[in-house]
């Protein structure tokens, strides 16, 4: 790591803005890399400098997914872009019970956009990786020019490995089966909503962005015969069950009543016209697994921080439809369909 005296002057990481010349390859890209990035991220495979990141994987199977970053605003209750784009990826791979080990990060930066503000996001990043367990080894930086983005996105790409034995996927669920989710959903969405300025609403709610790995990894050793995990981000919980009962050629049952939802975000939802089951969550997970590990796996899930308000929700049931069905808390019931169109743009 360089402690900047190659060069004639530091970065002003207070006044200083992103200009094109830190995109193109040069000194100044190279300055920006090693006075912020390599600052905050430093780790053995990063500080080798190469563009490219080797090293050894325990035995396994290996996961890898990838998940682009574009929320509005930057910063909201609970988090920024930065700590969203670790804790998007690794869920993404946890979800397959997989281990995560490392993340690559890709940033496209928008002339202009000031240095404070990007030191800050990959401070956050960087503190967001360290406290998931896994590094960053690789990366790249490209500026466009200005009014041609919206200040920063993110790619992050993840792996990890997946012990023998597991085998979790979409299409397990089995009639009979039992669903859950370990706790609260809606937060993520209300908190970035409140906001957005056009909107003008006031919440104490916080995003409840998290990496979720450490409960999976309980909750497999728990139950390691667990059928389906899936984190419910965009959609929200009506959209991860419909994609759900698809892939497994099943129908689901839920009940309004049994399904945690805060007294702030109902408000919020009834005071904008949105349903609950349809908004977004980031540190959120809908597990499925046999009916007689139920109560094991959501007492595990219970004595996990991240899951200490876990419910029971539903069943998987026979339907070739593969429909979602809720029965509401009035005792009737209602399709919980797909959703259609785009509900909340720019939430992660």
């Amino acid at each position: 790591m360089t402690d900047g005296s190659r060069f004639s002057a530091r970065l002003d990481l207070e006044q200083g803005r992103v200009d094109m010349s830190h995109g193109a390859g040069g000194r100044a890209m190279a300055q920006l890399i090693d006075e912020l990035f390599k600052q905050a991220l430093d780790n053995e495979w990063l500080s080798q400098g190469n563009d490219q990141a080797l090293f050894s994987v325990p035995p396994g199977r290996l996961v890898m997914s990838t998940d682009a970053h574009v929320v509005s605003p930057l910063f909201f209750p609970g988090g920024d872009i930065g700590s969203l784009a670790v804790h998007g990826t690794l869920n993404d791979v946890a979800m397959s019970g997989a281990r995560p080990l490392h993340l690559a990060a890709s940033f496209i930066l928008e002339e202009g956009f000031p240095l404070a503000d990007l030191a800050r996001i990959v401070a956050s990043l960087a503190q967001a990786a360290r406290e998931a367990g896994v590094a960053v080894v690789t990366g790249d930086t490209k500026v466009v020019e200005r009014g041609k983005g919206d200040g920063v996105f993110i790619t992050t790409t993840g792996i990890g490995v997946v012990p023998e034995g597991i085998a979790i996927s979409g299409d397990r669920a089995r009639p009979g089966d039992v669903i859950l989710i370990n706790g609260h959903i809606g937060d993520h969405g209300i908190a970035i909503l409140s906001q957005r300025e056009n909107l003008g609403f006031e919440t104490a709610i916080q995003s409840d962005s998290a990496a979720l790995h450490g409960l999976v990894a309980d909750m497999i050793a728990a139950v390691p015969d667990i059928h389906c995990l899936r984190d419910p981000t965009r959609g929200g919980l009506a959209t991860t069950l419909n994609e759900l009962a698809q892939q497994s050629g099943v129908g689901m049952r839920v009940r309004e009543t049994d399904i945690p939802v805060r007294e702030a975000v109902s408000a919020a939802c009834e005071l904008l016209g949105l349903d609950p089951a349809y908004v977004a969550n980031e540190g959120k997970l809908v597990a499925i697994c046999p009916a007689d590990r139920a109560e094991t796996l959501l007492a595990t899930m219970r004595a996990h921080p991240l899951g200490a308000q876990s419910a029971i929700i539903g069943e998987v049931v026979e339907d070739s439809l593969g429909f979602v069905q809720m029965q509401t808390r009035f005792g009737g019931e209602r399709l919980l369909d797909w959703l259609t169109g785009e509900q909340l743009p720019r939430i992660c």
